[in-house]
This record gives C-alpha cells, sequence and structure tokens, in this order.
C-alpha cells in the first residue's frame, strides 16, 4: 500500500531560486571576464609585408621627381618678312649646318622693292661723284682767281717800287708813283680776300662731302636691308643642330616674326625636373643631382630654381656634367634626384607607406618573439626619398612594417605567419 509523500513547496521554491541565482551569477562573471580579455591578434603573412630595421648613422636627405632632357641651346627661327611658303628643304629630325636652307618663301614686293633699293642707291652714287667733282672744279676756280690776284698784286708792288725810285730821281711825277702805291694796296687787298676765299672754298669740301656722303650711306644702308629681306625667304637654320620642328605648311602665308623653325644641339642637353612644392623648400642652387635615364646615370648640379609654381610643382633646372649615355636625345624622359643634405648620426628607418616628414605616426614593431607585432606612436622627422628621421618611438635595431597596414586600424597587435 502506497503512502502518499508530503512536499515542501516552500523548500522547493527557495532551492530554484538559489539555482538560478547561481547560473545568473556564473553568466555575469563568465561575461566579465570575456569582455576584458583582449581581441585575438588577426593573423597576416609575413611575405605580404614590408619591414625594415631602425639605424643609425648617416643620412642622405633627398628629393625626386621627374622630367625631361631639353637642349641647352635653341633657337627659334622668325619670318623676317612677310611671305609665302614654297618649299620645305629638310624635315624634323636633319641634322643642319647653320648656312643649311630650311625653307624658301617667296615676296614678289620684296625682291621689287630691293630692286629700287639697288637703283636707288646707284643714282646716290653717281650724284656724290658729280658733287664731288663740281666741289673740286669750284676750289680749282678759287684756286686760279687767287693765283692771278696774286700776281697782279706782285706786280703792281714791283711797279710801285719803281716808280717811287724814279720819282726821287725827279724822272716822273708824283702823282705817277702814288697812283702806282694806290695799285698796289688796292691790290694787297684784294689778294688777302682771294687767299680767305680760298681757305673757305678748301676747308668747306670735307664737310659737303660728308653732307653727300651721309645721303649716299642711307641709300646703301636700305640697299642692304632689302638684301637681306630678298636674302631671308631663303631660311637658313643659324647654327649647326637638328631640326626639332618645322610648324609651316607648303602654301600657307606667314608674317613677319612667325615662327618658322626650331633647331636645337643635341650635344648640350640640360634636364627640367619637376619637383613638388612641399618639398622643392629646400632645393639650392648649386646642390648635386642626379638624373636617371633609364640607359644610364648622368651627375649634375642645379643651376636654376623656378619661382612659380604650376600644377603643383616647380620646375629645376639640372646642367649635366657627365658624358651623355647612348640614346639621350632631347624631350626624353627622365627621373632626378637632387642631394639636399647629410645627417650625421641621426635614427633613420625606411620611408613608410604613409608617413610625412614632421609628424606622429603608428607603425607595427615586430617583438622580440619575431611573431607577434604590437603598435607604437612613432614620432618622424626629417624625410628623403626612401629614408626618413626618427625622433621617438623607435630605437637601434628595432624591426617595423612600412607597407600600408590600415586595413588592421582597429587592432593593436598583428601575428606574422
Amino acid at each position: 500500500m502506497d503512502i502518499p509523500r508530503q512536499i515542501d513547496h516552500r523548500k522547493r521554491l527557495i532551492k530554484r531560486i538559489a539555482i538560478g541565482g547561481s547560473i545568473v551569477a556564473a553568466f555575469l562573471v563568465i561575461t566579465l571576464a570575456l569582455s576584458r580579455l583582449k581581441p585575438a591578434a588577426p593573423p597576416v603573412e609575413r611575405a605580404t609585408v614590408w619591414t625594415d630595421t631602425v639605424k643609425r648613422g648617416e643620412m642622405i636627405r633627398q628629393v625626386r621627381g621627374p622630367g625631361k632632357l631639353v637642349p641647352e641651346e635653341i633657337r627659334w627661327i622668325p619670318a623676317v618678312t612677310e611671305g609665302r611658303v614654297e618649299k620645305r628643304v629638310v624635315l624634323p629630325g636633319t641634322v643642319l649646318k647653320a648656312d643649311t636652307i630650311v625653307l624658301e618663301l617667296s615676296n614678289p614686293e620684296v625682291e621689287q622693292a630691293a630692286k629700287d633699293a639697288e637703283l636707288a642707291l646707284r643714282a646716290a652714287q653717281a650724284e656724290f661723284q658729280t658733287f664731288k667733282v663740281q666741289l673740286q672744279s669750284q676750289v680749282f676756280n678759287q684756286q686760279a682767281a687767287a693765283a692771278t690776284v696774286e700776281a697782279s698784286y706782285h706786280q703792281a708792288t714791283l711797279q710801285a717800287e719803281a716808280d717811287a725810285g724814279l720819282y726821287r730821281e725827279g724822272l716822273i711825277s708824283e702823282l705817277t708813283s702814288k697812283l702806282s702805291r694806290s695799285r698796289a694796296d688796292e691790290l694787297a687787298i684784294r689778294h688777302g680776300l682771294e687767299q680767305k676765299r680760298l681757305k673757305i672754298a678748301t676747308d668747306g669740301v670735307p664737310a659737303q662731302l660728308a653732307s653727300q656722303a651721309a645721303r649716299m650711306e642711307q641709300s646703301e644702308a636700305l640697299y642692304q636691308l632689302r638684301r637681306s629681306q630678298v636674302a631671308a625667304l631663303k631660311v637658313r637654320a643659324g647654327i649647326d643642330g637638328v631640326l626639332q620642328e618645322l610648324p609651316v605648311e607648303v602654301g600657307q602665308r606667314v608674317g613677319p616674326g612667325t615662327n618658322l623653325a626650331r633647331v636645337a644641339r643635341p650635344d648640350k642637353l640640360k634636364a627640367e625636373l619637376r619637383i613638388a612644392q612641399t618639398q622643392a623648400k629646400d632645393i639650392l642652387v648649386g646642390q648635386v643631382a642626379s638624373i636617371d635615364t633609364r640607359n644610364g646615370l648622368i651627375a649634375g648640379k642645379v643651376v636654376r630654381i623656378d619661382p612659380a609654381v604650376r600644377e603643383g610643382t616647380v620646375l629645376v633646372d639640372v646642367t649635366l656634367l657627365g658624358e651623355l649615355p647612348k640614346g639621350a636625345r632631347p624631350d626624353l624622359d627622365v627621373d632626378g634626384t637632387v642631394e639636399l643634405e647629410r645627417l650625421e648620426s641621426v635614427l633613420y628607418v625606411g620611408r613608410p607607406a604613409y608617413g610625412q616628414a614632421e609628424s606622429t605616426i603608428g607603425l607595427f614593431r615586430v617583438d622580440a618573439d619575431g611573431v607577434t607585432c604590437s603598435r607604437v606612436q612613432v614620432k618622424l622627422g626629417r624625410s628623403s626619398v626612401t629614408t626618413i628621421e626618427v625622433l621617438g618611438g623607435l630605437k637601434e635595431g628595432d624591426t617595423v612594417i612600412l607597407s600600408d597596414t590600415s586595413q588592421w586600424d582597429a587592432f593593436d597587435r598583428i601575428r606574422l605567419t
């Protein structure tokens, strides 16, 4: 016979509450413990990151920029006068001498003007010779007149002296002697005047000839100008070099001053580098440079810095000091590196992907185990093309990851695998 048990509902309720409270407390403890745990370091393949070791020593500061080779001596050939392009004698790329004809122009008006100037010059030359003969004739006439008066003066003087002697001897009257003396005195005055006239006529010849010669030289200068304009219809290179551009076509009408061709000397080149404006502030004239032509390196020196900024870059001219490698030619694309300074005994490392000079960035430093990497704040100083100065946060011998780690910005540690 079964006997029913007496169930204590109150004790059962207390027991259940105690068990539930224990479960809740355990859950809270586990949750708190898990919240205080650091997130697991994500794995990173070692081959996908770029690392470098912090070093101490000499650091060479450099800046780099693209550019091209350009001739140091370039000559644009302008049109001297208006004309029509009749013939393109040579084409771009041709090696030229200074007297090589590049283009032939035509202008009938210029040719006619040259002929007119030639005729005017001949007329001026003939007029000069005629005028010169006339002046010489006038001088000769004056010399003849002066000689006649002088002869008459000498005769009158002799006659007056003779008459004076006869008068003293009583052979002629006093009146006759005085008349002879009076005539001699008159001729003396005329002789003096004629000598003055002769001197004036003689002295005036050079001045009159110079005036007439100036007119002739003016005509000659105009003729030479017209001749040069005719000669300029055959456009010549002017310097030894290579024809680079010929921007006109046969039949084209060109005016004075129009650029007809560009000639450059290919053996004298310089590099024009485009340096970012943020890096160009430390460049100075005279600094050492190196130009990479993809076929060799050429030493150079900074000779000019453009004061203006164009499209975020500064143009820097570098003269080339070494022998040009094969293939070096105008407009060849090159890369240039300018040495700014040498820093002695500084702490430096390879330049991070996003590290800028004078800034503080976070880098992953490889821990002693060689596997775990911890994020540290690194203060950077002066920068170069491939290296940057370390001012704080790292020490010599530390290894850091320099490649882009932005995808792990949410983690303070990573693990190399």
